[in-house]
Formats: structure tokens, C-alpha cells, sequence
């Protein structure tokens, strides 16, 4: 099976490489077989379309945009809509597949998809999104579908998109569909909890590896880089369970305060501050970068991709690294991480309580019914945690990372759901 050696990394910023490089990896020590392994390298379908836009001034600007499906072995296919100036078909496509990775970490019955716009949302007006997102929705009518590709938020989009974007899909079928997107406001059938699922999930996962490390989290201090919807609610769930959180950053820089800032207050400042941090008075200013290597216990990277790298990793200082985000730690990286005996919970545990609480979303839209908060909160926390024991087992057991173990769990179930099917 010579074609699982790993291949080189030509691009350290190339997250479908990194991506590739673990999935070989932990490939080979699942010794997969080849007709397995080449279903799963490559994404089922990639879709591009251009989506033409009358700009308020009356001008017209060309959209690119994108959805790709990596797999819809386990079920229709989820995941996020993107939008943002540096979207690519590469990233696109290793997002679409870290997706399947994460539905099949947590036993969740979906595929991996992702799409993305080429756009810069904060410099178009409302209207102009709207349209974006109403074309965009047409241009992909035969993609997505509730039993067949279901969208939901992603950088630079949240509920007033999907809320569009469900509006949209339903009109072209003539009947309200609620389960073509997740994410959704709750009197459209969003579900409750859904807004801090993904937060809750690394705060879950932390406090579970914490348990591993013997890291009380009463004594624990955390940095946060990333001060989104992920990123601050994985704050404010970690301060609430005794955790000092010191640091936290968002693209205006870091702030730090080693006595601890006050996390909701820091919320509420972004809030009113155009939905960035620049001018918090509570903590010292610091560069964005200086905050992934302050003495502290836990790192929760939850901003973009390929944030720790060779460069920086062996300067990390904490002893758990959380991965918030999607791909923030390269795959070079990966040997410097475990040469340290550094923990590292990846994306696709830390962050599959998003996904979780989307499919909860989905099965209620799918039964016409609303669960309480508290069900969808204890439901999800169970998932996540027992995932991760899992995880954990099986890295003691083959004596490997949790993020190839993760990769092993996850392709190891999609290879059995491929064999039971009798293959393509």
C-alpha cells in the first residue's frame, strides 16, 4: 500500500495539503485498503458558479462562488457557508473534508460539504448580501436539499443568511422546507443552543483532556485567539467552570490581563464596538500573534486556518492546545507539537458540537418539534465527551496524537459504512 506514504507538503499555507498529510497517516495505520482510500482522497463533487450582483450604486459585480461535497457515504452531505476575500477552491475542499471527518468523530449520520463566496461582507450593505445569498441559493438549487446538502453558518455568515437562504430554497419548491439549512433563528426553526454549541464543544473537550492532564480548572489559565461566535463563548463556558482566562484577540490584536478579564464584559464591548475588540480598555494591547505563545495552561485557537506553524510552535508555551477553529495548526507543525508531549484536542473533535447541535436542528425540523435547552445542551455534552474518551482510548491503544487518532475513529467508521454498502 505504498500509496498511503504521506506526501510532501509543497505549501505549509495549503490547509487541503495539510489535511491530506494527516488522512495518509492515519490511513496507513489503519492499513486501508486502496479502493477505500481513493474514494475518500477526493471530493465527490466540486461546484463553481459565478453569480453576477447589482451593487446599490447600481454597478454590477461578479461573485465566485463555491460548494463542494466531499461525502455522502454516511448521509446527506453538511456543512458551512463561508464568506470572506480569501475563499479558494483548496480550502474549500479541505474544509468539505474535514467536515466528513468531524460528523464520523461524533457519529453523527451526515457527509462533509462546504461552500464559500469571494466576497468582503463587512464592506457590502444588507441589501447587497441579501442578493448575494438569494443568487447564490438559485445557483446551487440542485446542490443543496435537505436529504441531499445542508448549509449552515461559517465565517461571515449566521442566521440572517441562512434565514435567506432557507426563504429562497423554499420558494423555487413552492412549500416551506426548514431543514435545507441549519443555523437558522429559532422562529424559523433554529434550535435552541445551537448560537453556543461549537464554544460549548471545546469548552467540553478542554475541560475532558484537562481531566487527562490533571489540570484543575480552578487553577487554570486559558488564551483565547479568535474573540468570534466560537471563540468567546468557549471563553465565557470555560470562565464560568473556574477557569482564568488571560488573553483573547480578534483581528484588531490581543489583550491580555494576567489577572483575568471579564469575559461577558468583553462580549458586550465587541457588541456595541462594530463587532470587533479594538479600544478594550480592560486589558494591554499585544500583537495578534504574541498571544499564541503566552505562559498559560490551555490555548484555544478559534480564528483561521494555519495560525500555529514551524515557525512558532516550538515557542508554545501551554500545555493543551484546543483547536476552536478549522485547521489552526499546520501540518509541519504537527512533529514539532508531539515532539513536546504537547496535547493537542483537534478540530475535528473540539469543534463537531456545532455539527452536533445542527443535527439535532435538522431532526427536530424533521419531526415538526422543539427540544428545551437543557436536552440539547446534556445531549450534546454527552456526545462530545464520550467522543472524546474515545478518541483518547484509541491514541493510548496505537500510541499515537488524538489528531490522528481522531482521523482513525472517523475513517475508520466511513470505511465500514463504504464496505457494508458494497462499495461504488
Amino acid at each position: 500500500m505504498s500509496y498511503i506514504e504521506p506526501a510532501p507538503i509543497k505549501d505549509k499555507e495549503n490547509p487541503f495539503e495539510s489535511m491530506m498529510f494527516r488522512f495518509s497517516k492515519a490511513a496507513q495505520k489503519l492499513g486501508l485498503n486502496d479502493e477505500i482510500y481513493n474514494v475518500l482522497k477526493s471530493p465527490d463533487k466540486q461546484v463553481i458558479v459565478n453569480i453576477p450582483i447589482t451593487m446599490d450604486d447600481g454597478s454590477v459585480r461578479v461573485f465566485e462562488g463555491y460548494r463542494v461535497i466531499h461525502s455522502n457515504i454516511m448521509g446527506p452531505s453538511k456543512g458551512g457557508l463561508r464568506y470572506d476575500m480569501n475563499v479558494t477552491l483548496d480550502e474549500v475542499k479541505a474544509l468539505a473534508a474535514w467536515m466528513t471527518w468531524k460528523c464520523a468523530v461524533v457519529d453523527i449520520p451526515f457527509g462533509g460539504a462546504k461552500g464559500g463566496i469571494k466576497c468582503n461582507p463587512r464592506e457590502m450593505s444588507s441589501g447587497e448580501i441579501e442578493r448575494l445569498t438569494r443568487a447564490y441559493t438559485t445557483a446551487m438549487m440542485n446542490v443543496i436539499g435537505q436529504d441531499r446538502d445542508i448549509p449552515a453558518p461559517d465565517m461571515g455568515t449566521g442566521q440572517r443568511e441562512m434565514a435567506w437562504m432557507m426563504d429562497q430554497y423554499s420558494r423555487h419548491q413552492g412549500v416551506t422546507i426548514s431543514g435545507v439549512v441549519t443555523g437558522k433563528p429559532l422562529i424559523l426553526g433554529g434550535s435552541l443552543g445551537r448560537l453556543a454549541a461549537t464554544g460549548r464543544g471545546v469548552m467540553v473537550t478542554a475541560l475532558s483532556a484537562m481531566e487527562k492532564l490533571k489540570i484543575n480548572p480552578y487553577q487554570c489559565r486559558c488564551s483565547v485567539q479568535g474573540f468570534g461566535n466560537v471563540g468567546s463563548h468557549a471563553a465565557l463556558l470555560m470562565e464560568e467552570r473556574g477557569a482564568k482566562i488571560i488573553a483573547i484577540s480578534d483581528i484588531s490584536g490581543g489583550y491580555v490581563n494576567e489577572g483575568g478579564i471579564d469575559i461577558d464584559k468583553a462580549m458586550k464591548y465587541r457588541e456595541q464596538n462594530e463587532g470587533i475588540l479594538d479600544g478594550f480598555s480592560e486589558a494591554d494591547k499585544i500583537s495578534g500573534e504574541e498571544i499564541l505563545i503566552l505562559d498559560t495552561d490551555v490555548l484555544i485557537p478559534a480564528a483561521l486556518e494555519d495560525v500555529i506553524t514551524v515557525e512558532n510552535a516550538k515557542d508554545i508555551k501551554a500545555k493543551l492546545i484546543v483547536e476552536g477553529a478549522n485547521g489552526p495548526t499546520s501540518a509541519k507543525a504537527d512533529k514539532i507539537i508531539d515532539s513536546n508531549r504537547l496535547m493537542v484536542v483537534p478540530d475535528i473533535l473540539a469543534n463537531a458540537g456545532g455539527v452536533t447541535v445542527s443535527y439535532f436542528e435538522w431532526v427536530q425540523n424533521r419531526l415538526g418539534y422543539k427540544w428545551t435547552k437543557e436536552r440539547v445542551n446534556r445531549r450534546s455534552d454527552r456526545i462530545m465527551k464520550s467522543s472524546f474518551n474515545y478518541v483518547y482510548d484509541v491514541s493510548q491503544r496505537y500510541d499515537v496524537s488524538l489528531r490522528i487518532a481522531a482521523y482513525m475513529v472517523a475513517i475508520d467508521k466511513i470505511a465500514k459504512a463504504y464496505t457494508h454498502r458494497g462499495g461504488f
